[in-house]
């Protein structure tokens, strides 16, 4: 299909060339010569064959058919190359623009049009016709290249939503299985860890007993303090909200790592390099944290060593301790579940690795992963900086050759006179406004309004210079620049230039603040004073120039005519932007459907786990406490070992059990992690902070509330950055959002005035990027206003289920 639409265009310009020339030479009886009958077929038939390829290599094709074109020029008659000109030059453009970077597009069109205007200047001057065919051919060229640089915009943008949408679609059935995974490796890492620890050190104490007695002391101080961790432990496990504290390099935490194994008794000696932060810092501690835990229960006073290597390729991590030295078997027999050496290529896969493990010939055992280096990241391809210096030079020596002649033919005459050229000034107007629209998209309202003060300045331009020439063809050309300009600032969501900036939303205040601003900033006045001026400029133009229709009709026909090409453009504009905005709100409200699906499935996941969590493992650690507090030795052993059973029986349920309640519980706070990862995995950078003042327990319908205000502000769209910060201070619970400038329009900004007002709270708008949501943390609303129709109340305690219908 590709290779047809390809061929069909260059064919079709060929076929309209021919009916122009020689088609209409022959009908009017003036038959061409052989000679150029032969020369028009060579330079057309070689344009023709040149677009064919455009798609492939464009620049090479857009200099094939400017140099063609220019040949064929000179020999042929006017009009003989007149369609391949001038629609074949700006296909190539076009192309050029959609197919190649941005800078060899602007470089592209710049060089073209500086050559063609010196050529042309070299030759002829810059009289009245010559200064127009600047203006008409510098606004072909612009059109043709915005045009192919909006389509590639508008590729690249369909291109991320499509991936995006793949994305999130993808990982709204993958995310609850994930948190099933993560569980079950972090269960797993503290019963492999920690009760092991404990069993190790109280039966080797039990042991050694009779020799050496001050051991059971510290044996039971070590557990009661490991038991303790181990309940601290299980509680990030169940809810790792995220914190802005400071958390130590991932290095310190390996060293950390290694001194706790060697108080345990172990002789471990490391080698660790600088590893990064993320996924390949957490994978390193877990390998090593569980290669360690198997030395100890295998391999129990063997010399151990630790070396972590991060490369530029790749980063290596090599556990290796040596064969036991007493023949008598491990410590702590019968500890493992059998699941670490699946757990551990498990995490290393999820990082972008590879794991093995085996013995040593020694007769040791050796645990070898390797995960992703420095370079391993996606680099963007950028144009080589020689290719670039190239381009460079080869756009500036074809500006120069058109000056050639000048420099080296030197005319003995000098034209005289006074003034400036029609041309001149006409020039520098298109200029001024081809800059104007290229701050169409940072700037619209200022360039509208440049463009509209350079529309005034068109018939001061033709009075003074002389201009004798069609006298509404260069105002139609400053006309269409301005119904550019107006399309695209009709396409601009309303709501993002209706500014809540500073203000301070509190109920109802919203609709009133809405109405204001709506009232302060009347859109229809835009078209209407385009119109105006226009209509006023043509007038002014034509009443100079000396008509003789009457003033009433020409000002009547001049301002309906303007007020027309004005409204057309606006209601094109307002229709481009209706439509893309419904395309986008279709493409957002789907990343919310399936994000809201994903996380609350996943949320299921980890209250179901941690109901099990804290009906079995928790109760049988407080018991080891107790028992270590009480100082029974034998008794603290059974019972680490009992909390050991309990933990394997758990993560049996996690792996095989994936049941679904009719009744899914709410998220809250606890469920922030799931929704940054949703979002991170649909291509979004999304970052949750947690500040030590947030109180640990919250009234379940606040902690439900701001749940739902940090849902709010996500779905608002975008794809900037987002930092969620959440603090408490002055009796108030803040969540201030940064980068979600969607989130601080009218409509947005409602709803979360909305969400806040069910709890007394307010929102404020502190900058175009930034909103803050204040909830009171004494406040108690009504319970029709939180708790879905068909549900059940919350439970009173932040961190328990809040069983409720499914949204």
């Amino acid at each position: 299909m590709e290779r047809t639409d390809d061929r069909f265009i260059p064919v079709l310009l060929l076929g309209v060339q021919a009916v122009l020339w020689p088609g209409a030479a022959l009908l009017g009886g003036a038959a061409p010569s052989a000679a150029e009958l032969l020369a028009a077929l060579l330079a057309d038939g070689l344009v023709a064959a040149a677009l064919i390829a455009r798609r492939a290599r464009p620049v090479p094709v857009l200099i094939v058919v400017v140099a063609a074109c220019a040949v064929g020029a000179g020999p042929l008659p006017t009009g003989a190359v007149a369609v391949l000109g001038t629609v074949g030059v700006a296909l190539a453009l076009f192309t050029v623009a959609a197919e190649r970077d941005t800078t060899t597009a602007l470089l592209c069109v710049v060089t073209l049009a500086t050559w063609q205007a010196l050529h042309g200047v070299s030759l002829h001057g810059l009289g009245d016709r010559q200064g127009l065919d600047l203006v008409l051919t510098a606004l072909l060229y612009s059109a043709a290249t915005g045009t192919g640089l909006r389509l590639r915009r508008l590729r690249a943008a369909r291109r991320a939503v499509e991936g995006r949408l793949h994305r999130a679609q993808a990982e709204r059935h993958r995310l609850p299985a994930a948190e099933r995974r993560r569980m079950e490796r972090e269960l797993h890492d503290v019963s492999a860890h920690h009760l092991t620890a404990v069993v190790v050190t109280v039966e080797a104490a039990l042991g050694l007993r009779e020799r050496r007695p001050e051991l059971a002391d510290q044996a039971v101080r070590f557990a009661a303090e490991t038991g303790r961790e181990v309940t601290r432990a299980l509680s990030a496990v169940r809810a790792p909200v995220p914190s802005s504290e400071d958390l130590p390099a991932p290095e310190e935490r390996l060293r950390e790592l290694v001194a706790g194994f060697r108080s345990l008794g172990q002789p471990v000696t490391c080698d660790i390099d600088a590893l990064p932060e993320g996924g390949v810092g957490d994978a390193a501690y877990g390998i090593v944290r569980e290669a360690l835990t198997n030395a100890v229960r295998h391999a129990s006073g063997a010399p151990t060593t630790v070396r972590c290597a991060y490369g530029e390729a790749h980063t290596e991590i090599v556990v290796r301790n040596a064969p036991p030295d007493a023949p008598a078997g491990p410590r702590g027999g019968g500890l493992g579940g059998g699941r670490g050496q699946n757990l551990l290529r498990g995490r290393a896969r999820e990082a972008g690795g590879t794991l093995t493990s085996g013995p040593t010939p020694e007769g040791g055992w050796e645990v070898r992963a390797v995960l992703p280096g420095r370079t391993t990241a996606p680099t963007p391809v950028s144009v080589p900086r020689a290719y670039r210096l190239a381009q460079f030079a080869a756009a500036v020596g074809l500006c120069f050759q058109p000056l050639l002649p000048v420099l080296i033919v030197r005319d003995g005459t000098t034209p005289t006179g006074p003034g400036v050229s029609a041309g001149a000034l006409f020039a520098l107007l298109a200029a001024a406004q081809g800059l104007a629209l290229l701050w169409l998209r940072r700037a619209p309202r200022t360039a509208l309004g440049t463009l509209l003060v350079l529309a005034a300045l068109w018939p001061a331009a033709m009075a003074a210079s002389g201009y004798a020439g069609p006298v509404l063809l260069p105002l139609a050309l400053s006309t269409l620049a301005t119904c550019v300009a107006l399309a695209t600032v009709a396409a601009r969501d309303p709501e993002a230039e209706l500014s809540v900036l500073g203000a301070r939303i509190r109920p109802p205040a919203p609709a009133r603040l809405s109405k204001a601003v709506r009232l302060a900033v009347p859109r229809p006045a835009v078209p209407v004073s385009a119109a105006v001026v226009h209509a006023a400029a043509a007038t002014v133009a034509v009443l100079d120039r000396g008509a003789t229709a009457p003033a009433w009709a020409l000002v009547g026909t001049v301002t309906a005519t303007a007020a027309l090409a004005a409204a057309a453009a606006w209601c094109a504009g307002n229709w481009y932007g209706r439509r893309g905005r419904g395309a986008r709100e279709v493409h957002e409200g789907r990343l919310a459907a399936w994000t809201q699906e994903a996380v609350r499935d996943a949320w299921a996941e980890r209250r179901r786990i941690t109901a099990g969590l804290e009906s079995t493992v928790l109760a049988r650690t407080a018991e080891v406490v107790e028992e270590a507090e009480a100082g029974r030795l034998a008794q603290t052993a059974e019972r680490a070992r009992e909390a050991l059973a309990a933990m394997r029986a758990l993560l049996e349920t996690v792996r095989d059990g994936e049941q679904r309640t009719e009744l899914r519980p709410q998220p809250t706070l606890q469920a922030l992690d799931l929704l940054a990862h949703q979002w991170q995995a649909t291509g979004r950078q999304v970052e949750v902070r947690l500040t030590d003042r947030v109180p640990r327990r919250l009234s379940a319908e606040l902690d439900l509330a701001a749940y739902r205000a940090a849902e709010t502000v996500l779905e608002a769209g975008g794809v900037e950055p987002v930092l969620l910060v959440l603090d408490a201070a002055d009796g108030d619970l803040t969540l201030t959002a940064t980068g979600v400038p969607r989130a601080t329009r009218l409509a947005a900004a409602e709803r979360l005035a909305a969400r806040a007002a069910l709890l007394g709270g307010t929102l404020a708008v502190e900058r175009p990027d930034t909103v803050l949501v204040r909830l009171p943390l004494t406040a108690v609303p009504s319970q029709e206003a939180l708790v879905p129709s068909g549900g059940r109340a919350a439970a009173p305690a932040r961190g328990e289920a809040h069983e409720e219908g499914t949204r």
